[in-house]
């Protein structure tokens, strides 16, 4: 009896050691669960909201939330994020990773810092951290989150990157119209002038942030969704970016889904935006 005993914790033990591999097909999945973790990657730190599901081996979705200004707010923002991007994903298999980027104390585009961390964190360091296997990486991001993956696009190969009113465009433009009166003050031209003084005395600062000027050298196959209802700063610019990203000679391949009679936030609201978005990640 002894002997059948300690067979037994022999056997189980050595499972549980089959366990931690990570190419162990028999193991039993995990719980799925929803986690806030810090992350750290070359110095950088940002917290994400991780939503795991029962599988272990995945494929991820990664998000960035839009503009909300305040540093009490972004954890919130991440987690709505997330909540949206996960109501218009056929998926159920999926990991999604949103990303609590800073965005209170810095200049537009500063936070590009915070937003790469995670994506390498999530390359290099989530399988050995969460017990996990990564697969597939997918970007995801709204207004400034588009922003940022569009951005990222341009530094790092992924499976896929999906922008939805990805913006600001044009710094030149939109904070031109502040100065003038033309449209309420904003944080971002604030401390820019701050920073470079207006557009009209340093235009090269304002647009070096500006996403009209990355447009070129995307690494990943993208996925742009615009509502055509959406502010006009945001139209004013639009056509422009298409034209320029379309002109790209040494990019992934670029799509443009353009939605009338829809807004900023057309990608979750349109049955023709999240059809795209899900076949975007599906043949990818």
């Amino acid at each position: 009896m002894r002997l059948f005993v300690l067979f037994m914790l022999l056997f189980f033990f050595q499972g549980m050691a089959a366990c931690k591999k990570k190419d162990c097909a028999d193991c039993p999945p995990t719980s799925p669960y929803r986690i806030v973790k810090k992350i750290t990657h070359n110095g950088v730190s940002v917290d994400v909201v991780i939503d795991k599901p029962v599988n272990d081996t995945v494929d991820v979705l990664m998000t960035y939330h839009g503009t909300v200004t305040f540093d009490n707010l972004i954890l919130d923002a991440a987690q709505n994020t997330l909540d949206g991007f996960k109501r218009i994903l056929n998926r159920t298999d999926m990991m999604l990773v949103s990303v609590a980027y800073p965005e209170e104390n810095l200049l537009m585009g500063d936070n590009l810092a915070h937003g790469e961390a995670a994506l390498l964190w999530l390359r290099e360091k989530a399988s050995q951290e969460l017990g996990i296997v990564v697969r597939k990486i997918f970007l995801a991001g709204h207004s400034q989150g588009g922003y940022l993956v569009t951005r990222l696009n341009t530094l790092h190969a992924v499976n896929g990157v999906i922008a939805n009113a990805p913006g600001p465009l044009n710094l030149v433009y939109r904070c031109e119209l502040e100065i003038n009166g033309q449209v309420p003050t904003s944080r971002v031209c604030t401390q820019l002038g701050q920073t470079y003084g207006g557009p009209g005395v340093n235009p090269t600062a304002y647009m070096q942030r500006s996403l009209l000027n990355h447009t070129g050298n995307f690494k990943s196959d993208i996925l742009f969704v615009q509502g055509l209802s959406d502010s006009p700063i945001q139209l004013y610019s639009w056509p422009t970016f298409k034209q320029s990203v379309n002109a790209c000679s040494n990019c992934r391949e670029r799509i443009f889904l353009d939605l009338p009679g829809y807004g900023h936030t057309s990608l979750f609201e349109s049955l023709d935006g999240k059809t795209a978005f899900n076949q975007f990640i599906q043949t990818r």
